[in-house]
């Protein structure tokens, strides 16, 4: 039995769909950005079969949406920048239900005297994305406008970016961690990448801000992803699955672990969600 609750939403307490939560580079597309078709039919079948399938992505809203459409998402939600841009799509409209908004001006001046020569950029409140010099990546979703290193300190932000072409990614990691960056949430990436969100934002804060509003209980979720920004999605879920590549400390959070995504090891997690 289904119930309806006065704002419309299907009281999933007492039904048996899950809310299943996807980050995308690394889980549902590998790292050249590429989808495989056993991947692309298995969440499909996901859909059709009315779970809550959730985009969860360290990318910016722009950059999730072509996944959503391709995975034949026609309503839902999708949870980006890492946390905090919380969506729902119908159809072809889009509507920001919440943005965690910060001052990025002490985070930015902290890591310009360590990394000058680092590529600097952010998605601001308005979803405008301003960057130091001449920068773009698939996670933004749109061109980023080139400023002054000052106007980036003086925006808000949603997200800030920061990636060093001159250190390893072991380097950078442990120039980073070295700062002691407080009053904000962060996470190195596989590459000398660094994202930065709202103290306390990570994907598991705007997935349970979701999961509230869609009164799916805890045990009705599952989450799978590969990189550091989903720790805190892995713990949350009722099953965290972990992707046969992910980091060590990644794994160790997840309730399993699948194969990697040269193997669509999200394939056998989303054919046990169908078999339930």
């Amino acid at each position: 039995m289904t119930v309806m609750t006065k704002t419309g939403n299907e009281d999933r307490l007492t039904n048996d769909k899950l809310m299943v939560c996807l980050d995308v580079d690394g889980t549902i597309v590998n790292h050249q950005d590429q989808m495989s078709q056993q991947v692309r039919s298995a969440a499909r079948e996901v859909v059709g079969a009315g779970h809550e399938v959730v985009i969860s992505t360290g990318r910016s809203l722009g950059a999730a949406l072509p996944v959503v459409q391709e995975l034949g998402i026609e309503h839902g939600y999708v949870v980006a920048c890492n946390g905090g841009v919380l969506a729902k799509v119908t159809g072809e409209e889009v509507e920001v239900i919440h943005r965690e908004i910060f001052d990025p001006s002490l985070v930015l001046a902290t890591l310009w005297r360590t990394l000058p020569n680092a590529k600097y950029a952010l998605e601001n409140e308005r979803g405008e994305f301003l960057s130091s010099e001449q920068f773009s990546d698939v996670s933004f979703g749109a061109p980023a406008r080139v400023v002054d290193f000052e106007e980036l300190v003086n925006s808000k932000a949603v997200r800030v970016v920061v990636f060093s072409t001159d250190s390893s990614a072991e380097e950078f990691g442990r120039a980073v961690h070295g700062l002691g960056l407080s009053g904000v949430t962060y996470s190195v990436g596989w590459t000398a990448w660094l994202d930065i969100a709202a103290e306390g934002t990570t994907k598991a804060s705007g997935l349970e801000r979701l999961r509230g509003i869609l009164r799916f209980a805890p045990e009705q979720t599952i989450a799978v992803g590969d990189g550091r920004n989903d720790i805190e999605m892995l713990q949350w879920a009722g099953l965290g699955v972990a992707m046969g590549q992910a980091p060590d400390e990644v794994k160790a959070v997840a309730d399993s672990v699948t194969d990697s995504v040269w193997d669509d090891g999200l394939v056998p997690v989303l054919r046990g969600v169908l078999a339930r």
